[in-house]
């Protein structure tokens, strides 16, 4: 077994590379295509999700397979392969089942413990199958891995150590509120009708919203959800499904939307929420305080900044405020040219008091320093100062604190501007949970007053908190016994080529010295020629069974890959002959499978 695995997720990847990484279904298909199509790879399957990208193939040489798959991962999420490379990582047969197991059973998840993951592996083993990339290994580890999942979920309580992601986030949403008492009489629009978006659509009716309103790009998913909301029996929510043109009108009714879509791009943009919010609340919503607006970002001068220097304190001369310029942002101490360990004590080094007592030639020494600093241009737009504001003011600035220093005596020391108080924000208006990847909603709807979002990003940060249940140590165990059992049958399995192999010979070595001995002894009679026929086979299979049954047993044992071998070249097996059993052991399960998928169509009848 050569299994290994690269990939990046929320444990090693900023959300903002994920975003970037993450894959289409296309780009997967064309990825696994890529994968059995280059040199170290034999089979291969993708498990994309909103939080991990990994891709999983049989090899045959490590240090090469890591290189080829490295490289298809980044050529096919469109992240260069030097900004990709610090955040994958590798696992390599036991570890890499190892980390397919805790993967199944929710131990990766952002939420641990949610059951999501399940469906996800099920869906990338079948989309692996129908392109024909999935063999023994990918089959037998993905199906495994769905078996340990679902014990780990019916043996243990690790559905108590978190929630499902759309749980997790509407939690994150109420801010400690209850769910249910939280989602009481909300309107709710839903976009997306796949299956996160269905889970979230049954979430929000089970929690009492008043109504549900699905949008999606296919009408036809749409109205299937909600039939399924309408029909069930645990809940009696009003559902209707709507195009996605009528977003933008719903969005001025809805109290929540949630949005989990395929697409590459945005769904919800900023101006589209603000746009929602205002029809809503008959006012524009602003950003919050602190914040600059986007004309500040246009390089328009913006009405006030955070952070100006406040007015002289009191014991200070007026001279040195009424002839100051605009403060400049000066350099380091490291690059102030002067003897900074002469300048007066309790004054600042930094600008206007280190001036004090300076003769001339000093203060002009002390204006280039000042020259070659950067003026905050936010200021420089408010007051005057151009663009090549250091320049002038820091000459400007000097000569007047020059000026001060002779009517004053020193240059008073400013204090720095005391911290403005945040005010709290509005009560949100709209409650945004943007669960796509890449993320659906503008993430500058962070700044809109009166609309609270919660993203993947936001879930990442919450979940690093979320307390862990003790069954999380059971699944542990779980996991680590299944890893030993996968190995020890994978190890077993490989052997059975060899040994079956080393059984056909031996019944053609029988066949044989039966057919010479025919010809030595022309009349022999039916019934003694089957005798010994059956005891030249049974002292065969005797001598045989004792080795075969013990080199199956070392096999399954770690490192036990060598005892194939050593039967090989112990026996002179035929290579081909060991390769042409393993052949026809995967055509029998592959046909097989192939009957069981016609008779279960069969008794399905037509669509």
């Amino acid at each position: 077994m050569s299994l290994l695995v690269v990939g990046l997720s929320h444990r090693s990847a900023p959300v903002s590379v994920l975003d970037r990484a993450s894959l289409s279904m296309d780009a997967q298909t064309k990825l696994l295509q890529d994968t059995v199509a280059a040199e170290p790879a034999a089979e291969a399957a993708v498990l994309a999700t909103c939080n991990r990208i990994e891709l999983y193939a049989d090899v045959d040489k490590f240090h090469a397979g890591v290189a080829e798959l490295s490289t298809l991962l980044a050529q096919h999420s469109g992240v260069g392969l030097e900004e990709l490379t610090p955040h994958l990582y590798v696992h390599y047969e036991d570890r890499a089942v190892h980390h397919m197991f805790s993967v199944a059973c929710g131990l990766d998840s952002m939420v641990v413990g949610e059951g999501q993951i399940l469906g996800q592996i099920k869906d990338s083993l079948a989309r692996a199958q129908g392109l024909h990339t999935a063999g023994r290994l990918m089959n037998d580890l993905f199906q495994q891995a769905l078996r340990v999942g679902k014990r780990a979920h019916s043996e243990t309580g690790i559905d108590r150590a978190g929630q499902s992601l759309v749980t997790f986030g509407l939690e994150q949403l109420a801010l400690g509120t209850p769910v249910e008492s939280w989602a009481q009489g909300k309107k709710a629009l839903v976009i997306g009708a796949g299956s996160m978006s269905s889970l979230a659509a049954a979430t929000l009716a089970r929690a009492g919203v008043s109504e549900i309103v699905i949008a999606n790009r296919t009408a036809d998913r749409a109205e299937r959800l909600v039939e399924i909301l309408t029909e069930g029996d645990d809940t009696d929510v009003p559902a209707r499904a709507v195009p996605m043109g009528s977003v933008p009108f719903e969005l001025t009714r809805a109290d929540m939307v949630v949005s989990c879509t395929g697409a590459t791009g945005l769904v919800l943009t900023a101006e589209a929420i603000a746009a929602g919010v205002e029809g809503r609340a008959g006012a524009r919503p602003t950003t919050v305080r602190g914040e600059l607006p986007d004309v500040a970002v246009r390089g328009e001068a913006p009405e006030t900044v955070r952070g100006e220097v406040p007015e002289t304190v009191r014991g200070e001369v007026p001279e040195a405020r009424t002839a100051s310029l605009p403060p400049v942002s000066i350099g380091t101490d490291e690059d102030c040219p002067l003897d900074l360990a002469s300048v007066q004590p309790g004054f600042s080094v930094m600008g206007e008091a280190a001036v004090a007592g300076m003769d001339a030639a000093t203060l002009e020494q002390h204006a280039t320093w000042a020259g070659g600093s950067t003026v905050d241009r936010r200021q420089a737009g408010r007051r005057g100062v151009d663009a090549d504001g250091a320049d002038r003011a820091g000459p400007e600035l000097i000569g007047a604190l020059a000026a001060t220093a002779a009517r004053a005596g020193r240059i008073p020391e400013r204090r720095r501007p005391e911290p403005v108080a945040e005010p709290p924000r509005p009560e949100p208006v709209l409650y945004l949970l943007d669960l796509a990847m890449p993320r659906d909603i503008d993430a500058a709807a962070h700044r809109l007053a009166g609309v609270r979002l919660v993203d993947i990003e936001t879930l990442a940060q919450a979940s690093a908190d979320a307390p862990m249940a003790a069954d999380v140590d059971q699944v542990r165990r779980i996991v680590s016994d299944e890893v030993a059992a996968f190995g020890a049958a994978q190890r077993a399995a490989h052997i059975t080529p060899t040994v079956v192999a080393l059984r056909t010979m031996a019944a053609d070595v029988v066949s044989g010295e039966i057919a010479r001995l025919e010809g030595r002894l022309p009349g022999l009679d039916d019934k003694h020629r089957a005798e010994i026929t059956q005891t030249v086979r049974r002292v065969v299979d005797k001598l045989l069974h004792a080795p075969t049954v013990r080199v199956k047993q070392l096999a399954a044992e770690p490192g036990g890959a060598g005892y194939a071998d050593a039967l090989r070249t112990l026996f002179d097996l035929d290579p081909e002959t060991v390769a042409s059993v393993s052949r026809a052991e995967e055509s029998t399960e592959k046909n097989a499978k192939n009957a069981k998928s016609v008779h279960i169509a069969e008794n399905r009848g037509p669509a």
